[in-house]
């Protein structure tokens, strides 16, 4: 026998936010906790609870556990050949070439989902996290590939994804420990299988703007340059920022440019917050205008330095 403080705490957790889904008991002060040996990951791994340590010999808890583990085991094979349909559509969706509606709206029902959409399709870092994550949302049919899934969604009814995600994505973070990089995508609404492509680009696009703050993004919360720019990867920002801003370096001239952006280009302020003679603030607005080849007076040429110093 041996205990899982660990595991507990986890399933503590999900049992409180989530009645129903993790048997009532596990975690509680006292008893005895025995994990379930069978094929599962850090989210949904089996405990046998008893409260009272005493109340069976150690041989019959094992022998029970044993039981259980055959149980999860045939369960984890049905979950395996669900995820294989999940991951035929996933591998669809990304395929090179145009996609046949047909032949997708055949994967789609291979996977268990209703015909006809709506659809959405999310992206994480996780599938196994993803997949635990998704059976917390009762009522809504889901496939799962390796780290994509497709959700069918009522078609009268808004259904907030990220919202509802999100409340979720702190607790499998608690059970995949402080080194799981656990964050998630949410693609747009996809009103039939020939705009699921176009969803699934958009969840990417999502997964790679979400960051330690915000773990769960959905691409219609992106309405923001910083959070757009966010959703580009970094060797690309880099590239883009070294490349429009490099001649300045990282001294006086491009802080003077940050602070003037920053103050709606106001000679007064900017020269205010940096304690600087408007005279001074003036002449390195030209230099600056000189190295990088942008006009501070064109609103595109603004836009460029800022989304440049945002790439940083």
């Amino acid at each position: 026998m041996h205990f899982l403080p660990h595991d507990v705490a986890c399933h503590r957790q999900l049992r409180e936010a989530h009645p129903g889904r993790v048997p009532q008991g596990v975690g509680e002060r006292g008893g005895l906790s025995l994990r379930v040996e069978a094929e599962s990951s850090a989210y949904d791994a089996w405990q046998l609870y008893v409260p009272d340590a005493d109340a069976a010999p150690p041989r019959v808890l094992h022998e029970i556990a044993e039981v259980l583990a055959r149980y999860r085991d045939g369960q984890a094979r049905r979950t395996a050949a669900a995820r294989a349909a999940g991951q035929e559509l996933a591998g669809l969706l990304e395929g090179a070439g145009p996609a046949d509606p047909g032949v997708l709206e055949e994967a789609l029902a291979a996977a268990g989902l209703p015909p006809g959409g709506p659809y959405r399709a999310l992206a994480s870092t996780s599938g196994e996290a993803l997949a635990e994550a998704l059976g917390h949302l009762d009522g809504i049919p889901y496939a799962v590939g390796r780290d994509v899934a497709v959700l069918h969604e009522a078609p009268d009814t808004e259904l907030d994804v990220a919202a509802r995600l999100r409340a979720v994505w702190p607790l499998l973070q608690a059970c995949g420990g402080p080194e799981a990089d656990l964050r998630l995508g949410a693609g747009a609404r996809a009103a039939g299988a020939e705009e699921l492509r176009a969803s699934l680009s958009q969840a990417r696009f999502a997964l790679t703007a979400a960051d330690e703050a915000i773990a769960v993004r959905g691409v219609e919360e992106l309405d923001t340059l910083a959070e757009l720019l966010a959703g580009v990867p970094a060797e690309v920002r880099s590239v883009f920022g070294a490349r429009t801003l490099g001649a300045l370096g990282d001294g006086m001239l491009r802080e003077t440019l940050e602070v003037f952006l920053a103050n709606n280009c106001s000679w007064a302020r900017t020269a205010e917050a940096l304690h600087l003679h408007v005279n001074t603030v003036h002449y390195r607005i030209e230099r600056v205008q000189v190295l990088t080849g942008r006009d501070l007076s064109r609103l595109d040429h603004k836009l460029d330095l800022y989304a440049a110093l945002r790439c940083r």
